[in-house]
């Protein structure tokens, strides 16, 4: 692994180059390395599977698969496997030069450095930080020297390692564990992203949140010694595209026991992931500051640890939300919706935005419905919805919409109070959640709601991600923004 990727020539350097499956005959335009070609084609343990790497001389062959299936999503995973085979072989410089053999048809070549400059740093990246004297992993070293003799190519990469490093960030403050990262702490780590990429920041503190009326915010974090927050970011460029003026919130709950519907036997365990809606719009904003996105954006993200305590909110307690909305708690560990709720009723007041998108890790129910394949999408807009699955097929982070209709937000009317944070029983859960918060927005400006429970980590490595957070979303927002 690397301590960084930058964008920066070198004399000595290895040359990254494509191969195909089983390929009979050098291409023409590899005709200056044949004799590496011949040498890599001639060897045993390279045929030009997918993801492949062959080193002969100062060529690095990656397999390409077979001529005519690869897609341009495959160009992440391709990348995933050139930095890993750079860094074992602890080669810290390197030119690419994939768009030789890689046809148009499947990416042009700003796609290609693009599209393998994020998976180069995408899996360039695991948790260390918290490495102690006893770890047995190797440490990084150095920095990766990258270029292309393609400026396209070239151009793709920087863009490419802008988005992979704020995936990055996101990562790394999603893993950051909560005896560190707690409200307190979120505000802080936000102002550095925001000061370090040219975003405004400020924070909305416990005493104001209860001031103006933030009562779901409030009496999520309340039982917390660490209290509850709301940050706001701004990207306001100086030249802009549009009218549009979007806007992201992000459910941010640093840590969630369940409060007193406690999380039972090892249900706890990774519930400092309930942030990650919170962070891929974190991340979103420092990659839209860095590509000087000209559209613009204002993040929210509504900030609290929900613990157990004399003070903490209970099952049967009745909260006014700041809509004026009320709402019974049936169920504490349904407390996402809550700060998401005062999140996207603040931003329709205070932010007047032409749009909003909301992400969270908000239901199981979801990961049972879609399992780790995608997110769940509810929008209540036809040209928003087509804007962010376009987005999604261009960032690879993929959506479903799930439907959500006037029987589904009856179904959260709760007895005592307008609304019940949760049912009672639990049939159509993933859009329960979605259903609650339809009561937030309103009705005139165009919503989206993202569920990314099943998609913000992984148990395992897979792929491009190493285990742990995904940063699931940087990506997706980030050209949302650029489309809109």
């Amino acid at each position: 692994m690397f301590m960084s990727i930058q964008i920066r020539s070198a004399r000595s350097k290895t040359y990254i180059l494509g191969i195909w499956q089983d390929a009979s005959r050098i291409p023409t335009a590899l005709a200056h390395f044949k004799s590496e070609c011949t040498e890599a084609l001639s060897g045993h343990n390279f045929s030009g599977k997918r993801g492949e790497t062959s080193r002969v001389g100062s060529v690095l062959f990656v397999g390409l698969g077979k001529k005519g299936e690869v897609k341009r999503d495959d160009l992440r995973d391709i990348g995933g496997s050139i930095v890993r085979a750079l860094g074992k072989a602890k080669l810290r410089s390197a030119e690419l030069q994939l768009q030789l053999t890689i046809p148009r048809g499947v990416a042009k070549e700003e796609e290609i450095g693009q599209l393998v400059g994020e998976g180069m740093t995408i899996a360039n990246w695991r948790v260390d930080e918290f490495d102690g004297s006893a770890t047995k992993r190797s440490t990084k070293f150095g920095s990766l020297s990258l270029t292309s003799s393609s400026k396209e190519v070239a151009c793709g990469l920087r863009r490419g390692l802008i988005l992979g490093n704020a995936v990055n960030d996101a990562r790394r403050v999603a893993a950051t564990p909560p005896n560190i990262c707690n409200p307190p702490w979120m505000a802080k780590e936000a102002k550095k992203i925001a000061k370090k990429c040219g975003l405004k920041c400020r924070v909305i503190s416990y005493a104001q949140a209860i001031e103006l009326g933030l009562n779901g915010i409030v009496n999520v974090g309340m039982g917390s010694d660490e209290k509850p927050c709301m940050i706001i970011l701004e990207h306001n460029p100086k030249k802009t595209a549009s009218k549009e003026h979007l806007c992201l919130v992000g459910k941010t709950i640093t840590y969630d026991t369940g409060g007193y519907s406690l999380k039972i036997s090892n249900g706890m365990k990774g519930m400092k992931y309930d942030k990650n809606g919170g962070m891929g719009v974190l991340g979103a904003m420092e990659a839209i500051a860095n590509l000087n996105v000209p559209t613009k954006v204002t993040a929210i993200l509504p900030c609290a640890e929900n613990m157990v305590s004399s003070n903490a909110y209970r099952p049967d307690d009745i909260i006014e939300m700041y809509n004026g909305v009320t709402v019974e708690v049936t169920n504490t560990d349904a407390e996402g919706r809550l700060v998401l709720a005062d999140g996207l009723a603040w931003a329709c007041k205070k932010v007047k935005p032409t749009k909003i998108v909301d992400m969270a890790t908000l239901t199981g129910g979801v990961v049972v419905a879609l399992g780790s394949f995608c997110a769940g999408l509810w929008c209540n807009d036809s040209a928003l919805k087509k804007q962010i699955e376009n987005a999604a097929i261009d960032s690879g982070e993929r959506v479903w919409e799930l439907p959500l209709w006037e029987d589904h937000r009856d179904y959260m009317r709760a007895k005592h109070a307008d609304l019940h944070n949760s049912a009672p029983a639990r049939g159509a859960h993933p859009i329960q959640g979605a259903a609650f918060l339809s009561f937030f927005v309103d009705e005139d400006i165009p919503w989206a709601h993202i569920d990314i429970a099943g998609v913000s980590s992984v148990e395992r490595d897979r792929g491009l991600y190493c285990t742990g957070p995904t940063g699931w979303g940087v990506r997706l927002l980030t050209q949302l923004a650029e489309s809109v």
